[in-house]
């Protein structure tokens, strides 16, 4: 398939490399160091659909720039979901598909899964406390990371006893405590805790290359042309 690739620092480059191993053939790379090459540059009939990672401020605008030029786009920046409902209205307008999601690795959406039907069973039986701490490398931008914050919002939708998260430790019962630390080259941890007087229970999920990163976005690219609406990894995989 035709591939654009927004953005091209590490992500880029090992999707470039990997999509050509896949076959498939990279007809443009939209970033800050070729100023001569925008998305408006490429129609459908160029591009089968478009991968974006790059910087919570450009995301939406790359976004909907490729929304309106009719091209599908696999979105992994974070940090700008705040612009999420515009982003799935322009979809809808435009007839063009749209894939999100904070985290593209196979093993995190599992993650992801798992961790929402322990959440319910941890409310169920009760007298478990439950926090959420996430390990980046230092240039991360974004804090808490996409993938803490869906993290929480699963324990936040199975867990009634916490109805918002702050991004620090808390005192506050119903406050969830997301804890980020940025060190080295960790390229991603995120561990769940919960915890009583008698015994503690860890669901962790440690990405050891960004592999797995690189292999979801590329069946995401595969899987949405043809495609109308709003997807993520839950569609793809089937959870």
């Amino acid at each position: 398939m035709k591939l654009l690739l927004i953005g091209y620092g590490k992500m880029g480059r090992a999707i470039e490399a990997q999509a050509i191993a896949r076959g498939h053939q990279i007809v443009g790379i939209v970033d800050p160091t070729r100023p001569d090459v925008h998305i408006s540059d490429f129609v459908p009939a160029q591009v089968d659909a478009a991968i974006e990672f790059t910087h919570p401020d450009a995301a939406f605008q790359n976004v909907a720039a490729c929304l309106k030029q009719g091209i599908p786009v696999v979105c992994g920046s974070t940090g700008w979901l705040h612009h999420f409902p515009e982003a799935q209205a322009l979809s809808q307008q435009t007839g063009t598909p749209l894939f999100y999601a904070s985290n593209y690795s196979v093993g995190v959406n599992l993650f992801f899964h798992f961790n929402e039907y322990v959440a319910a069973k941890m409310h169920q039986f009760g007298g478990y406390n439950v926090q959420v701490r996430e390990i980046h490398h230092t240039q991360k931008v974004d804090q808490p990371s996409g993938t803490a914050l869906t993290t929480a919002e699963g324990i936040l939708r199975h867990f009634p006893a916490k109805t918002t998260w702050r991004n620090e430790a808390t005192e506050a019962a119903h406050e969830l405590a997301i804890l980020s630390e940025r060190e080295g080259t960790v390229v991603g941890t995120h561990i769940v805790t919960y915890s009583s007087p008698a015994d503690s229970i860890e669901l962790k999920h440690e990405a050891h290359t960004r592999e797995g990163f690189v292999q979801g976005a590329l069946l995401a690219a595969e899987w949405l042309p043809g495609r109308q609406g709003v997807f993520g990894m839950k569609d793809l995989l089937g959870l």
